[in-house]
């Protein structure tokens, strides 16, 4: 993989803070859990040419618990909103 510029660092950062909350409100469990999906990286990050997951990627995310997962999510999605940042996501 080649180096990541600032942007990408910052999304990355990003993710992480999203998982430091949920290890504050999910107890462990939820936390350990998302830590796998480090392996992941390569495929949020925008502007990456690793388009589809590998099977390592995919075993993460089929490993973590449905509550754990949808609770983060919904997490992420608010984050914006919540530090009055207008995003508009499209094609």
């Amino acid at each position: 993989m080649a180096a990541m510029d600032g942007s990408k660092i910052n999304q990355a950062t990003l993710v992480l803070l999203v998982l430091a909350l949920v290890v504050g409100t999910y107890g462990q469990t939820c936390p350990n859990q998302l830590a796998n999906l480090n392996v992941c990286a390569p495929f949020v990050v925008p502007g990456s040419t690793d388009l589809m997951p590998n099977s390592d990627c995919c075993g993460a995310i089929q490993s973590i618990d449905r509550d754990c997962l949808c609770n983060t999510i919904q997490v992420a999605t608010r984050l914006p909103t919540q530090c009055n940042l207008p995003v508009t996501c499209g094609n």
